[in-house]
């Protein structure tokens, strides 16, 4: 007997109504670009509620049409979702994707209508791949600059601004048909633990939060579909659980207080917030009785999704977990494939341009030096998050685009002898300009260590911020192809007036 043939077996025992409703109330991350596991399979006959695709999943365009094309196939009423916030998460570059900055350069370019166009671009490329649902856009406030996670995928630190952004950004997406879901609710900004590597605490009063909710208010107005809930614990609201397990924060604050009645999806539940202090079997029933209608498993071993299936199914069948909750769960879920489930039949074609006219006057809005033909740029930048995915933008790329004189080093991690490589790189530089490019470097000591080194030395040198500012020459507020295109054109002197 397989593993799953024993499930099933032991499953058997509640009513195919209530077997179907759970499994609703999943949504499955898998591996493989070409073919369906069995075991997914499986999944979707008995009524999973959708899958989501990552990197792992996606080859090219036409790959990608085929993989959903044939998940559809099996059940016609299942939703294919993926992270799809622009910026440098970029889960979809070998498929085409639009080049869009992240939200922060939205935010510091302060164009809603822009906004728009770069939402409308990036669900018009979902629509052609069969991909409907969308886990964007991030409707947290970035409040501290040591926050590790939210940083430039954040529209600001601004209620209002953020606000504004969410209702063009959301009702882009749903005039292309496309499900949007504003995350991590209440908020992330506000903490500073990654919540896939530990529990993340935000320790502000009420009276500080109530400004987090504000944006979250504004796309629930503007009709979002769906929210995805933040493994954040706020003592404020809920001293004992995360957002994501907390009546409280999913029932009596979301619900109630909101008026949110869409389908409430949980960030994934391999993330250590959750994984660590409750395991991810737990996490789906907890949550789930807290008041998510969808739990996320976006690992690709599908065994960890079966354990948190029959961890919902157990709880059905002792009583633990309400039989009503999860049939309003499914229900919502049902309401929304109704809604977004089937890709449409013609997709018109998008403002391929806008990503990259909102880069540009994100970068131009701040001070901009002479050009700087021919120079050696060294690009320092952390290694790409794991779960966030990087498309593999680099700054030196851009400028030798710009610029084919120019020439450079890329660092993607603390290097074993920092003097020596400061050594190489200005023997490589000679007498040409320098330009000295960092990312969030407060967070990355080593290259604070570069950085200053090159500096001491080289005072002349250009300075340019890939991600939040931190007191360089130019700013591009994010590491996609767009943000650094537009800030490597500044530099080169090559930029539209």
């Amino acid at each position: 007997m397989s593993h799953f043939e024993h499930i099933s077996s032991r499953s058997s025992a509640l009513p195919a109504d209530l077997d179907e409703a759970a499994h609703r109330c999943l949504v499955a991350g898998f591996d493989g670009t070409t073919s369906v596991p069995g075991t997914l399979k499986e999944l979707i006959d008995r009524g999973l509620g959708g899958v989501i695709l990552f990197t792992r999943n996606i080859r090219d365009a036409q790959q990608v049409r085929r993989l959903t094309d044939e998940l559809r196939a099996i059940r016609p009423d299942l939703l294919v979702a993926i992270d799809n916030e622009g910026g440098g998460i970029g889960h979809l570059v070998s498929a085409g994707a639009p080049d869009v900055p992240g939200s922060y350069a939205l935010g510091v370019a302060d164009d809603p209508n822009l906004t728009a166009r770069c939402a409308d671009a990036l669900a018009g490329h979902l629509a052609t791949l069969g991909i409907t649902a969308s886990y964007a856009p991030v409707a947290d406030l970035q409040h501290r600059p040591d926050n590790p996670i939210v940083r430039t995928r954040s529209f600001g630190a601004d209620p209002e601004l953020a606000a504004r952004h969410l209702r063009a950004w959301i009702t882009a997406t749903e005039a292309r048909g496309i499900a949007s879901c504003a995350k991590h609710f209440p908020g992330h900004g506000g903490t500073v633990t990654d919540s896939h590597h530990g529990i993340a605490v935000d320790p502000r009063p009420y009276d500080e939060l109530r400004a987090d909710l504000e944006p979250f208010r504004a796309a629930v107005a503007a009709g979002v579909p769906m929210l995805m809930s933040a493994h954040v614990v706020f003592p404020a609201l809920d001293p004992g659980r995360p957002a994501t397990l907390s009546r409280r924060i999913l029932g009596d604050l979301l619900r109630h207080d909101l008026g949110f009645d869409g389908v409430l999806v949980s960030d994934a539940l391999e993330m250590k917030a959750i994984a660590d202090a409750y395991g991810e079997a737990a996490g789906a029933r907890i949550a789930l009785a807290a008041g998510a209608d969808q739990v996320i498993v976006a690992v690709g071993d599908l065994g960890v999704t079966l354990a948190c299936r029959e961890a919902v199914l157990d709880a059905l069948r002792t009583g633990v977990l309400a039989r009503e909750r999860v049939e309003e769960a499914a229900g919502r879920v049902r309401r929304l494939a109704a809604r977004y489930a089937t890709p449409p039949l013609e997709v018109a074609g998008w403002d391929a341009e806008a990503g990259l006219t909102a880069a540009r006057r994100a970068v131009r809005g701040r001070g901009v030096p002479p050009a700087v033909r021919g120079a050696h740029v060294v690009d320092l930048f952390p290694p790409p998050h794991p779960a966030l995915n990087w498309g593999g933008e680099d700054l030196l790329t851009e400028m030798r685009s710009a610029d084919p004189t120019a020439t450079g080093t890329s660092v993607t991690g603390e290097p074993a002898d920092p003097a020596e490589l400061v050594d190489g790189m200005l023997r490589c530089c000679k007498d040409a300009p320098l330009v000295v490019a960092t990312c969030d470097a407060a967070l990355h000591p080593w290259q604070l260590c570069l950085r200053d080194a090159l500096l001491a030395r080289r005072p002349d040198a250009v300075r340019v911020d890939t991600g939040l500012p931190e007191g360089g020459a130019l700013c591009s507020y994010g590491r996609g192809r767009a943000n650094l295109r537009a800030v490597a054109e500044v530099l080169a002197g090559v930029a539209d007036d």
